[in-house]
């Protein structure tokens, strides 16, 4: 939470994100969002309430003196206002907007309910745009085990940083923040253990690829001169890997097994590993739920997708799919004339 003190936020705000963070468990990256959206709608109200110049720039423009006495001014139709310009002005999306949404409702809850500096909620009736669900893109079974075996004869001087790296994704559908936070500590024989969204645990088990990625990896590690023995994945610099080189690393393997280096991502070998073990290893959906660490169970069911040949299968399958109205009709008339000429 220090590193907001830099943009000299106005109390209000760095109170609710302390709180949010601290009280509600968000994560580091769900604060720094919320702070974001939060900075824009305040130097919003600066403008709409004409306290700032309508042509002032609302990328820089100064919110340190923020007076709170705005927020007690905000109705239903402002947050509207708000909503209409991040659409029209900044081309957000119904997801972005909907983050938004997500945002300032937390925000005034917290104002009317803990801070008590409104005496109305002027979010309680704020609507969230509709979200359309989009099917997780994913590799296959054959172009994840290409990616694999690319990635494993690639010649380069982490190869097996590289190849433990891709193995863990795919096998594990862990997030990019989470496995650049594995710790050596956290491996215990063939388990992991993964500290996730709001820094909650959960055990991950280790099939035989990741053990044998893993201590292949270990095996070349360096061990001296580390600034964190701990960390498991390591720079060049010795240093724990950040989020960047793993998915320079992740690109890069992806483009020498000759797939979309625009279409798939970390994230993506995450729908990968999640989407292979429903379908293809028949994991129960509250399991996927526990081993991608999903809150809702709701979020987990985008991996119950169908594709197109299970589409085709299930329309056949249908008890009518042989059925042919005029050929039935056409055999129940010559049945009658034959009973007409007998």
């Amino acid at each position: 939470m220090n590193d907001f003190a830099r943009y000299d936020p106005p109390r209000i705000l760095l109170d609710f994100l302390n709180y949010i963070g601290t009280i509600k468990g968000k994560s580091p990256n769900t604060v720094q969002v919320y702070f974001y959206d939060l900075r824009l709608f305040f130097r919003f109200l600066l403008v709409h309430y004409k306290v700032a110049d309508k042509r002032a720039d609302l990328d820089t423009l100064d919110i340190s003196e923020f007076d709170e006495a705005l927020l007690r001014r905000v109705t239903l139709g402002d947050l509207f206002a708000f909503l209409s310009f991040v659409y029209r002005e900044r081309e957000n999306s119904n997801h972005a907007r909907a983050r938004k949404v997500a945002t300032l409702k937390s925000f005034f809850s917290y104002l009317f309910s803990k801070a008590k500096l409104l005496d109305t909620n002027p979010a309680a009736e704020l609507e969230s745009p509709k979200i359309a669900k989009r099917i997780p893109r994913y590799l296959n079974i054959d172009e994840s085990k290409h990616l694999l075996v690319t990635a494993g004869e690639a010649e380069t001087e982490q190869n097996e940083r590289n190849f433990a790296i891709i193995t863990l994704f795919l096998n594990c559908g862990m997030r990019l923040s989470e496995l650049v936070g594995i710790n050596l500590s956290n491996i215990r024989d063939d388990s992991l253990t993964i500290v996730g969204k709001g820094d909650k645990e959960r055990a991950v088990y280790l099939n035989a690829a990741c053990r044998d990625a893993i201590s292949a990896y270990l095996r070349i590690r360096p061990n001296e001169g580390v600034s964190d023995r701990n960390a498991l994945f390591l720079s060049k610099r010795k240093q724990r890997i950040s989020k960047n080189m793993v998915q320079r690393i992740v690109k890069q393997s992806i483009g020498l097994a000759g797939l979309d280096t625009a279409k798939y991502s970390t994230h993506k070998l995450r729908h990968t590993a999640a989407t292979l073990m429903y379908r293809h290893g028949h994991v129960n959906i509250r399991a996927l739920q526990e081993i991608l660490g999903h809150e809702s169970i709701a979020t987990t069911e985008i991996y119950t997708h169908l594709d197109a040949p299970q589409l085709r299968e299930a329309a056949e399958s249908n008890p009518l799919a042989d059925f042919h109205a005029k050929a039935e009709a056409d055999v129940a008339a010559n049945a009658g004339k034959e009973r007409n000429i007998n």
